[in-house]
């Protein structure tokens, strides 16, 4: 039962992290929680774009959304999501360009 739940819980990251804007986002919530509004201005996409992706990350349980009057504040689920981000990107691995040509996750691996 226990690597049936670990197996789906590496997989919605995995998929939350499929998508570059997704990883923006997650990026920029381990560094200080945000807004939708401003989080579309830094990331530069539309409010509404931003707020599919929202939906899937708080689908995934990667986000949580906090009510605060007429906003809502999203931040990590866990803090150690953004310790596990941390760890991922101080990895060091090692890219074959012929089998995986492109620089983004689309297509590739």
């Amino acid at each position: 039962m226990d690597t049936l739940l670990h197996r789906d819980a590496l997989s919605r990251f995995g998929y939350a992290l499929s998508d570059s804007t997704r990883t923006q986002v997650l990026l920029s919530l381990r560094e200080t929680p945000g807004y939708p509004s401003d989080l579309a201005d830094q990331i530069g996409v539309s409010r509404q774009i931003l707020s599919n992706h929202l939906a899937c990350l708080r689908g995934c349980g990667l986000v949580v959304a906090v009510p605060e009057g007429r906003r809502t504040r999203y931040e990590l689920a866990d803090p150690r999501i953004g310790d596990t981000l941390g760890q991922l990107m101080d990895l060091v691995l090692a890219v074959d360009p012929t089998l995986c040509p492109k620089s983004d996750a689309e297509g590739c691996c």
